[in-house]
C-alpha cells in the first residue's frame, strides 16, 4: 500500500505541476481593433467642370527700345530686373561721329549764312544800278535769283544743323515710361544698327497671365464661365481672370496655343514672372458629387463606395454611377445623397458590415 501511494505521487504530481504552468502561461484572447477611416461628407452640387493649367505673370504692354542711330555702345547703366522711371538713362553710344556731323552742320550753316549775306548785298547794289538803268532787267533778275538760292541754302543748312543736333542726342537711350527691365540684348563694345532692339521694358500697371493650351482643350477656354487664378507663392488666395486673347496659330515647337488672361483683381503681391495656377471653369448640365479618386472601390468591375452608418458605426458598400474621372477626383452622377459619409482612403481593406471609427473623432 505504501508503494502504491509513493508511485501515485511520483506520476501525478509532475503532471499536475505541468498543467498548472500551462494555465499560467495562457494569454487572454486578443482585443478587437476598430479600424480608423478617413471620410468625407457627400455634397450634391452643380456640375462645374474645372481644368487646371500652369501660367506665368507677364506685363500686357512691353516697350522694345533701341537707338535711333547706329554706333558702338560705350556705357550701359541698367540690369535685368531693375525698375526704371521715365527718362532714366539706359545706355550711351560713342558720340565721336555724331559730334563731327554736328560740327559739319554748324560749318555748313555759317557758310550758307555768309553766302546769303553776300547775295543780299549784291542785290542791294544792283537794285541801285537797275534804277539808274545801268544794268539790264535780265542781269537784275539773275542777282535776285542768286539771293533766292542763297536763302534756300541757308534754310537747308539750318535744317541740317537741327538734324545733326538730334542725331547727337540720339547717342543716349532713355526710358520713355517707367517699368521693369525684363530683357537686354546689349553689351559694352557692341555695335548696333539704328532701330535694333536692345532693351525690353515691361509696364507693370496692367498684368496678365499667359498659359499654353493643347488644341483638344481650346473649347474649354472658349466656353469658360469663370477663370480663377492663384499664385504658387499663395495658393489659398484666388483672383478673378478673363480670357483676353487666344493665339490663332499653334507654337511650331510645342504645338500648343498661347492664351492670355487678364487679371481683374489688382494686388501688389502679384509680381512679374511669378508662376500661377489657372483654373478654367465650365458649368455643365446636371448635378454631381465630387469625391477623391481613392474613394472608388471596384466590385465585379463596377464602381462603388463605402458608406458609413453613424447608428451602427459600420460601413456598407454602395454602387454608384460615374459621371467623369478627373485628374485628382471623380464625379458621381447617381447613387449617393447629400449628407452621406463616404470613406475616401483605404477602401480596399474594408469589408461589408465592418465596424470602423472616424479619424475626425480621434
Amino acid at each position: 500500500m505504501k508503494l502504491s501511494i509513493k508511485f501515485c505521487k511520483t506520476i501525478f504530481l509532475p503532471v499536475l505541476f505541468s498543467l498548472w504552468l500551462v494555465g499560467c502561461n495562457q494569454e487572454p484572447p486578443p482585443k478587437t481593433v476598430i479600424r480608423p477611416v478617413l471620410t468625407q461628407k457627400v455634397e450634391i452640387k452643380e456640375n462645374w467642370r474645372e481644368s487646371t493649367y500652369a501660367g506665368e505673370v507677364k506685363a500686357r504692354y512691353n516697350m522694345a527700345l533701341g537707338f535711333r542711330i547706329g554706333g558702338k555702345i560705350v556705357e550701359r547703366f541698367v540690369e535685368v530686373g531693375q525698375v526704371v522711371a521715365p527718362g532714366t538713362l539706359l545706355a550711351r553710344l560713342d558720340p565721336q561721329d555724331s559730334n563731327l556731323q554736328l560740327l559739319n552742320a554748324q560749318g555748313g550753316l555759317e557758310a550758307a549764312k555768309a553766302e546769303k549775306r553776300k547775295a543780299e548785298l549784291d542785290l542791294e547794289r544792283y537794285n541801285k544800278l537797275f534804277k539808274q538803268k545801268m544794268i539790264s532787267a535780265a542781269e537784275h533778275l539773275r542777282f535776285s535769283n542768286t539771293l533766292a538760292i542763297a536763302e534756300a541754302r541757308y534754310i537747308q543748312a539750318e535744317a541740317n544743323l537741327e538734324v545733326a543736333r538730334n542725331q547727337s542726342g540720339y547717342t543716349h537711350l532713355y526710358a520713355d515710361e517707367g517699368g521693369v527691365i525684363v530683357s537686354m540684348n546689349m553689351e559694352v563694345g557692341q555695335v548696333v544698327v539704328a532701330g535694333q532692339t536692345v532693351v525690353n521694358v515691361a509696364l507693370p500697371d496692367e498684368k496678365e497671365v499667359v498659359i499654353a493650351v493643347a488644341e483638344n482643350r481650346l473649347n474649354e477656354v472658349h466656353n469658360a464661365d469663370e477663370v480663377k487664378i492663384s499664385l504658387w507663392a499663395n495658393p489659398n488666395k484666388f483672383y478673378r481672370g478673363k480670357v483676353r486673347e487666344i493665339s490663332p496659330g499653334a507654337d511650331p515647337v510645342t504645338r500648343t496655343y498661347t492664351v492670355k488672361i487678364s487679371l481683374l483683381d489688382k494686388d501688389p503681391q502679384i509680381q512679374l514672372g511669378m508662376t500661377t495656377t489657372v483654373i478654367i471653369v465650365q458649368k455643365e448640365q446636371g448635378k454631381v458629387a465630387r469625391l477623391p479618386l481613392p474613394s472608388i472601390y471596384q466590385k465585379d468591375d463596377k464602381p462603388a463606395v463605402w458608406v458609413y452608418s453613424a447608428q451602427t458605426s459600420t460601413v456598407q458598400l454602395q454602387p454608384v454611377e460615374i459621371q467623369e474621372y478627373l485628374f485628382d477626383a471623380v464625379l458621381i452622377r447617381s447613387g449617393l445623397k447629400t449628407g452621406q459619409i463616404v470613406v475616401v482612403a483605404g477602401v480596399n481593406k474594408l469589408h461589408e458590415g465592418q465596424q470602423v471609427r472616424l479619424m475626425d473623432n480621434d
